[in-house]
């Protein structure tokens, strides 16, 4: 039970710190919708898009104005298409991406997840033709996110699968050459997804889950950078372990705010709360960066040796705040590291400290992976299949939540800075070295078996 009292006190605190919730998501299965008729199927999820998520938006800025805490975005999640398609038609899986993406338009939503396949121990018919129009889908729409579970540490890794996300990763970029790229930008590989992540993307409405449902992403680096510079200021002697517990702290007060929120939206909707997910999820906003408390912990230079001990400290103790403040803790809850997202890991591309090589080290660590990594438009469909399928083979040997969004920026090469503007950011495009023509044992294709850990239970 929350004590109310105890919350408000803390949005008082934080409320001069610029903290925001990132995201309200309301997640729904739309299995209900399911006809045979690509008609019908549309006018069912308009209907039933309209019918939950009507309220959502009015909701939250609602709910923002009362407790003076920001909701950034609001977010739809659904349940995975290719649950809906199967049987249907290539050019239905287009049509139903156009419905979607209009219908959130009209909830007033700024994405909706759940273009999704989960395809981590092989595929379906409709599957196969998911991986076929999902280009098109990407370059199509505005506001429709898709993600792809390949991998899982119960199943192994679905190499066919990670070609098939490769190759649509690469001819999503080259539809939106116009637009940098920014097609592949919408698109995530998973090893181990989570079915509550409310954090586009990646966020889809997974089995098991209430519908409908509100899940709460609240972030917050900016609260915890400077609750970090206030403690050193004030004990400049501060070992790592004080350090930890301040960060431990904040996650908590961030948490219970969260969750203070996200009950009092799903109230008001007549809906069920799900979970809270706090992951450090920063903006290209200067003092809103995951790279900036690294460097207030003393990381002179991002990338450099120490940093994937820092990312360790900060992800733990950031989950230990999280989990002790509420019972409904979930998603990926943790430190993202969005390098387009993020200026201060920008700036270390741009200096040369930070490669995709200390980020996929940095992986073992951190929620998500290789995120919003540009790299030059002429990477092959191999090369970008095996830096996909080297991030989820972190995720499976350590049984954790790994995952890919490359974006080989048509036309650039590393080096070139590209700008997507708004949240996704800007970065120099990094480079992609070691490379041997086409040669990766991933181009084999087939399935790596599970590992041995996943056989214990």
């Amino acid at each position: 039970m929350l004590r109310t009292d105890d919350i408000l006190s803390t949005v008082r605190m934080l409320r001069e710190e610029q903290l925001d919730v990132r995201t309200v998501t309301m997640g729904m299965n739309l299995q209900e919708c399911a006809s045979s008729d690509p008609d019908q199927l549309c006018q069912k999820i308009r209907a039933k898009i309209l019918a939950k998520a009507g309220r959502l938006v009015a909701v939250c800025e609602e709910v923002s104005r009362k407790y003076g805490i920001p909701i950034v975005n609001k977010r739809i999640a659904v349940s995975p298409v290719t649950w809906l398609l199967e049987g249907h038609s290539d050019e239905s899986f287009l049509r139903v991406a156009k419905q979607l993406d209009e219908s959130a338009r009209e909830v007033g939503v700024d994405l909706l997840g759940g273009f999704t396949a989960l395809v981590h121990k092989g595929m379906t018919a409709g599957e196969r033709a998911y991986f076929r129009m999902l280009p098109q889908v990407l370059a199509n729409t505005e506001r429709v996110c898709a993600s792809v579970n390949a991998a899982s540490t119960r199943t192994g890794i679905n190499v066919d699968a990670v070609l098939l996300a490769a190759a649509a990763v690469k001819q999503a970029a080259e539809l939106t050459a116009a637009q940098d790229g920014f097609g592949a930008a919408k698109l995530v590989i998973f090893a181990n997804i989570p079915g509550d992540n409310p954090f586009m993307a990646g966020g889809f409405h997974g089995p098991g889950e209430p519908d409908p449902v509100i899940n709460i992403g609240v972030s917050g680096p900016g609260v915890i950078k400077r609750r970090l510079q206030q403690m050193i200021a004030d004990r400049p002697d501060a070992d790592l372990g004080q350090i930890a517990q301040q960060i431990k702290e904040t996650a908590f007060r961030v948490t219970r705010v969260g969750e203070l929120i996200g009950r009092e939206v799903a109230a008001k909707l007549a809906v069920e709360f799900g979970i809270v997910d706090l992951s450090l999820a920063p903006t290209p906003r200067v003092g809103d960066s995951v790279g900036e408390i690294l460097q207030t912990m003393g990381l002179q230079h991002i990338g450099s040796p120490g940093t994937t001990l820092a990312v360790a400290l900060l992800t733990d103790a950031v989950k230990k705040g999280g989990a002790f403040a509420s019972s409904s803790v979930g998603g990926l809850s943790g430190a993202f590291i969005p390098v387009a997202e993020d200026a201060a890991l920008a700036a270390a591309v741009a200096a040369g400290t930070l490669s995709i090589e200390k980020l996929e080290a940095i992986t073992a660590i951190c929620s998500v992976g290789l995120d919003m990594v540009p790299v030059p438009g002429d990477t092959s469909v191999a090369t970008l299949a095996g830096l996909i399928g080297d991030e989820l083979a972190i995720g499976v040997m350590n049984n954790k939540t790994t995952a890919a969004r490359l974006i080989p920026v048509p036309g650039k090469q590393a080096g070139e800075v590209v700008n997507w503007g708004g949240l996704f950011g800007s970065s120099p495009i990094l480079p992609v070295r070691n490379l041997t023509a086409n040669e990766s044992p991933v181009t084999r294709g087939g399935r790596v078996p599970a590992p041995i850990q996943s056989l214990r239970n």
